[in-house]
């Protein structure tokens, strides 16, 4: 089941949209920056500086991505919030392409069907209203390109990065003279996919074929 992103206050995303264009871009989206200069304080606060990782606007170290300085951008405006909405709600996509065109009913069913929530759930009420106060923003009249979704996949990037650390590999006991033990690291990247089979099926290859000390 998906955690899709919201904030208990929708009426929140326009307004810290409309201060991120008016505003300089930060070095960080940090609380202090969102609660300070984009005028949305508290929990409230707390809540947004959260959701614009979870759109692609800003990196886990709180780092703005290309998303971010592209919806400054009068030209690249919209389109920057319509790849952010089919990456932050990639799960919906799959099972509607053409989730961002459903009404209102029709889209809260799709999330009841993704999330699992109740069908009179506060939550989904809550995610419905983040996606159609970020459609308000957004144009997808155009064709959305492999670059586009690159560049959509790229701002969570960070987010699915995985190092793994391999212990080190033993001389085999029937080898005598000198030790030597070597160690291996491998950066993981992995794809942006809510199925469990494909995340099971690659640790399961890393298990039978690299995180192993069994030499022949």
């Amino acid at each position: 089941m998906s955690q899709l992103p919201y904030v208990t206050a929708p009426g929140n995303i326009p307004r810290a949209l409309d201060a991120i264009k008016t505003a300089a871009t930060p070095p960080k989206v940090t609380q202090d920056f969102v609660k300070t200069i984009l005028g949305i304080p508290g929990g409230s606060g707390d809540q947004m500086t959260t959701f614009l990782k979870r759109i692609g606007f800003a990196n886990t170290d709180g780092t703005p991505t290309n998303l971010y300085t592209k919806f400054r951008n009068t030209g690249t405006s919209k389109k920057a919030v319509a790849a952010a909405i089919r990456q932050a709600y990639a799960p919906l996509y799959v099972r509607n392409e053409y989730m961002h065109e459903l009404s209102t009913d029709e889209l809260e069913g799709l999330i009841v069907e993704e999330t699992g929530q109740a069908a009179d759930s506060n939550v989904v009420g809550l995610i419905s209203s983040a996606i159609a106060n970020l459609k308000k923003y957004a144009d997808f009249s155009e064709t959305h390109t492999a670059s586009d979704q690159e560049e959509a996949a790229s701002s969570a990037k960070s987010s699915n990065d995985f190092n793994i650390s391999l212990p080190p590999a033993h001389a085999s006991p029937g080898h005598q003279g000198i030790g030597l033990n070597l160690g291996y690291t491998i950066n993981l990247n992995l794809p942006a996919t809510t199925d469990i089979a494909v995340f099971n099926a690659i640790f399961k290859s890393l298990k039978e074929h690299l995180l192993t000390n069994d030499d022949a």
